[in-house]
């Protein structure tokens, strides 16, 4: 038997491409509600915190949770359509899935592992280990061709489990966490190893994620969902520029607040004002990064004009700053130095006096 098309190791996506799909799953008291569309050749990131919605839209878009509302169409296909009482199952949906603990077949060495789904399409066991050791080479494993998973490296077994979902050549591929599993130092050569993979596969990509480097790395789009809704989307540097969610903002790495502006001035609800060189007048967000922020043990002299007092409520080391927790009026984040936590004194409790230029405080609309 010759190998059909779509199991050539160059993941072609025949016919209309992209996919489109309004996503309404319930799920006892939670219920997701969110549409994705993206053309083919582009990988989305879902984004979002624990019981956002992540792992359900991945589990409708693959087949394993049906919707209850709404419709999934691939490559001009439809895949599930409730209302019209359309439902293709898993097997035939021509998506590809990649665990977060990848779940190799233990007894299976990596070529099997990676023939398996095209065993399942049909294609012969000669032609589908033939195709199989295709995908290992490309992803420099040829050498580990005859090893079982429990021999392979956690770099190793990512790959040998994307080559699997790659394999039979879907117009779909999921990733559920697929870097989770690896200690920090093969995250990094992974990482970059997988944006190379992906930016050759021709398919829609859906990449779901806790990690914002990952994110950024390795997607086009930013999807970020909340509660079963997406309350953000763009492209990676449009979504760090201007966070519209204390999730996203704590993501990348911003103190975000929301106010009503007027003459520099921006009037925060809670208490507190922070004062701005934009001249934007209404309701907007206010963002600035910790390492802006300067503290001190008194009211300091000089040029900020944001001065505020609060109590120091937490230290957490991060990168090679601490980052620290002000609870004041507004609270906010502060990256300093070791050197400068010991000369301040600072621990839990600690009075402190947080100052920020007007000009690190930008605004954008709300």
């Amino acid at each position: 038997m010759s190998a059909p098309a779509t199991a050539q190791p160059d993941a072609h996506v025949h016919g209309p491409s992209g996919l489109h799909a309004d996503l309404r799953v319930e799920r006892g008291a939670f219920d997701l509600q969110a549409g994705l569309s993206l053309p083919a050749g582009t990988v989305l990131a879902l984004l979002g915190p624990n019981g956002a919605g992540k792992s359900t839209a991945l589990q409708a878009l693959a087949g394993l949770v049906p919707l209850d509302g709404g419709r999934i169409e691939l490559a001009g296909r439809c895949l599930d359509d409730p209302g019209g009482g359309v439902f293709v199952p898993v097997a035939d949906r021509g998506v590809g899935m990649v665990f977060q603990d990848y779940l190799l077949f233990p007894h299976l060495s990596a070529v099997d592992n990676v023939a398996f789904g095209l065993r399942a399409a049909g294609l012969g066991r000669r032609s589908a280990r033939q195709v199989a050791r295709g995908w290992l080479d490309r992803m420099a494993l040829g050498e580990q061709a005859d090893v079982k998973p429990a021999a392979l490296s956690g770099g190793q077994a990512q790959r040998v489990a994307l080559a699997r979902a790659l394999a039979p050549g879907p117009q779909l591929l999921l990733l559920d966490e697929p870097l989770a599993a690896l200690d920090a130092g093969t995250r990094m050569q992974v990482r970059s190893d997988l944006r190379r993979h992906l930016s050759d596969y021709t398919g829609c990509t859906i990449l779901v994620t806790h990690d914002p480097l990952d994110a950024m790395v390795l997607a086009d789009e930013l999807v970020v969902l909340e509660r079963g809704r997406i309350v953000q989307s763009g492209r990676p540097s449009e979504v760090a520029r201007a966070p519209r969610t204390d999730y996203v903002a704590r993501l990348v790495g911003l103190n975000l607040y929301r106010g009503s502006a007027r003459h520099g001035r921006v009037e925060l609800p809670d208490g507190g004002s922070l004062t701005t060189a934009d001249p934007r007048d209404g309701q907007v967000f206010a963002v600035f990064p910790p390492s802006a922020v300067s503290l001190h043990r008194s009211a300091p002299d000089g040029s900020a004009r944001n001065v505020w007092q609060g109590r120091v409520a937490g230290l957490e080391q991060h990168a090679d700053t601490l980052r620290v927790q002000v609870l004041a009026d507004p609270p906010v984040l502060a990256d300093v130095t070791p050197a400068a936590v010991a000369e301040l004194g600072l621990t839990v409790g600690s009075t402190v006096w947080a100052a920020v230029k007007a000009t690190e405080v930008r605004t954008y609309p709300a």
